[in-house]
């Protein structure tokens, strides 16, 4: 993805809305914009716009209009910027739209962003080997490629703020993209594991315990060091159905609740999934492969249909 300008920004055309989210004020589009090859058509694209917090003391200079953007990060076919709408006096005031932009979208992506309903799976072990184990390993790695590139130090390495170098239990420390890097209330980190072995929560094992404690103590002492952050102040949390299948933790301010990743029915807590492996006998198969796991799966996921199909209990 080439460089973001506003002016590349603004030749988005709008096919349609694919979700418009009231509650967490945000709006995701689906549309063309230009390629970076200037001999090639328009590409389909997703922008995301979510409103962040606007400061009281200036509302009433605020005009709907964003005259500004600053790039935060492009990492492979995904763009994240702050947007700035200018004042009635010509000023510029705190960033308050963050936008990401994927491009170009794929149908996976639509479907991901798109409105839709959704239920609750039970996932057994024969569900997992029949159903989703196959759709994992038929992950396109294209999917991932992103992951790939922070952990080979090729985009965002300015950004890690820890790394366990170690193939097999090593980890990456940073922000997370949908955090702006300034509310603290909103903090959002993200830990990725190095082993590609360990794609999801069922890939857990007993042996894994002192990684994921490492990401406990890691990500404490940075929070701690960095931004204040007092003990007990972050979740951690795994979450099942994973968007991408490399394993990661998400770290988040306890203090925020706008995000629908950390609903019961996704969200599992790190220090939970700690203590289940601690108990583990250390057998075979791990105790969350051994395990029947229920989570939320909207009707566009991949999953939906051949769960529905092999007569998953909804």
């Amino acid at each position: 993805m080439g460089a973001f300008e506003l002016e590349h920004l603004k030749q988005f055309t709008l096919t349609r809305v694919l979700n418009d989210d009231t509650v967490f004020k945000s709006i995701s589009l689906l549309g063309k914009l230009p390629s970076s090859n200037p001999d090639s058509e328009p590409v389909q694209s997703i922008v995301s716009l979510q409103k962040t917090a606007f400061d009281p003391n200036n509302a009433s200079s605020i005009i709907p209009t964003i005259s500004k953007i600053q790039l935060t990060e492009v990492n492979d076919i995904y763009a994240w910027m702050l947007g700035w709408i200018r004042s009635a006096d010509g000023t510029y005031l705190d960033a308050d739209v963050k936008i990401s932009v994927i491009s170009p979208a794929t149908d996976v992506h639509i479907r991901k962003y798109s409105s839709q309903k959704h239920a609750m799976i039970s996932e057994t072990p024969k569900l997992y080997e029949k159903v989703t184990k196959p759709f994992i390993d038929a992950f396109p790695k294209s999917r991932t490629q992103w992951v790939q590139n922070i952990l080979d130090h090729i985009t965002e390495t300015e950004d890690i703020l820890f790394e366990d170098p170690s193939p097999i239990h090593g980890f990456v420390l940073l922000p997370d993209m949908k955090w702006d890097r300034k509310s603290l209330g909103s903090l959002y980190l993200l830990a990725i594991a190095r082993s590609a072995l360990i794609r999801s929560l069922r890939d857990l094992r007993k042996e894994h315990v002192p990684m994921l404690e490492r990401i406990r103590q890691e990500a404490t002492r940075v929070a701690s060091e960095k931004w204040g952050v007092p003990k007990g102040g972050l979740r951690f949390y795994i979450h099942y159905q994973p968007s991408y299948y490399q394993f990661h933790v998400h770290i988040v301010s306890v203090e925020y609740s706008g995000f629908q990743g950390m609903s019961v029915g996704q969200a599992h807590l790190l220090e939970d999934a700690i203590s289940l492996l601690e108990l583990d006998d250390g057998g075979p198969t791990g105790i969350f492969e051994r395990m029947t796991l229920t989570y939320i799966l909207g009707e566009q996921h991949g999953l939906y249909t051949p769960m529905v199909d092999a007569g998953a209990e909804i």
